[in-house]
């Protein structure tokens, strides 16, 4: 099967017998950074109770997270992540469907770590299952059971940033977007010791890319909202961060839907930046 960034409820319907499919739920919720933690839940006793049919559940939380990163939320090391998807059963030939209830999030961060490890066959189910539940399309309670297969996790340095590689691209022609809230981008507060924004980044709210059943912008809407934030075909480079990594996760899936190719996740994001005493900041 050729590469999809997104699947439509439609298409899933239509395919879910299909050989070689493994669908994802990956369901979950994050509170905001002005509420006490812990802020990083899953969704997995809503899974037990209802699911896509044959879909199994992968916890973004814990199983695709490196336990030992201050962070958390940062990316699993290659033989960690290998294990998760090898017992998930996908391999190269796997072509993999991820959903979850907010807005492609978390869906987008599997999308962006299977890319990240070598793995292209992955899309996102647009409108998630919140709009397969408001069609009433089928969900089961059985839970999947299948055989491992050999999953090897090859990092692609082409859409991974380090704080390093943020810091020189300052004042170049590279762009940042910053995918938080409003309130974190001017500095009312964060997820990190010190408050505001990367300099030179520009703000595009995560949620200002959906519409209101929660399916992805338009390619040519995309191409607006990115166009009025000076980022257009001749930008050469696009780094997209967050707090911990996942909402940057969309934000590149919305800049590869637009048609653009030059984008990158800045996976520290805030965390990471806010709390270096070293690095610039801007309010």
């Amino acid at each position: 099967m050729t590469q999809n960034l997104l699947v439509s409820t439609d298409w899933l319907a239509a395919h879910l017998n299909d050989d070689n499919l493994r669908i994802i739920d990956i369901r979950g919720h994050v509170l905001p950074a002005d509420k006490p933690t812990p802020h990083y839940f899953n969704h997995k006793a809503d899974y037990d109770v209802a699911h896509i049919p044959g879909a199994l559940f992968i916890d973004w939380v814990e199983q695709i997270t490196d336990p030992a990163d201050p962070r958390h939320a940062q990316i699993a090391k290659p033989e960690r992540y290998s294990a998760v998807m090898s017992e998930a059963g996908i391999d190269e030939n796997t072509f993999v469907v991820a959903y979850d209830d907010a807005g492609g999030m978390f869906a987008a961060r599997l999308w962006w770590s299977l890319n990240y490890y070598g793995h292209n066959k992955v899309a996102v189910l647009d409108g998630g299952w919140n709009k397969w539940i408001a069609e009433k399309r089928p969900i089961a309670a059985e839970v999947p059971q299948p055989a491992p297969k050999p999953f090897i996790a090859k990092p692609d340095a082409a859409i991974y940033r380090t704080s390093t590689e943020v810091e020189a691209s300052l004042g170049s022609t590279t762009k940042l977007m910053d995918v938080r809230t409003p309130e974190e981008y001017r500095g009312e507060y964060a997820r990190a010791k010190r408050t505001g924004h990367i300099p030179g980044a520009v703000n595009q709210p995560r949620g200002g890319l959906l519409n209101a059943d929660g399916t992805l912008l338009a390619p040519e809407q995309l191409k607006v909202k990115l166009g009025a934030l000076g980022i257009d075909a001749n930008t050469p480079e696009v780094i997209v961060y967050c707090n911990g990594g996942v909402s940057a996760s969309f934000g590149l899936l919305a800049l590869r839907v637009a048609g653009f190719e030059n984008g990158a996740v800045y996976d520290g994001s805030w965390k990471d930046w806010g709390n270096d005493e070293q690095k610039p900041i801007e309010r």
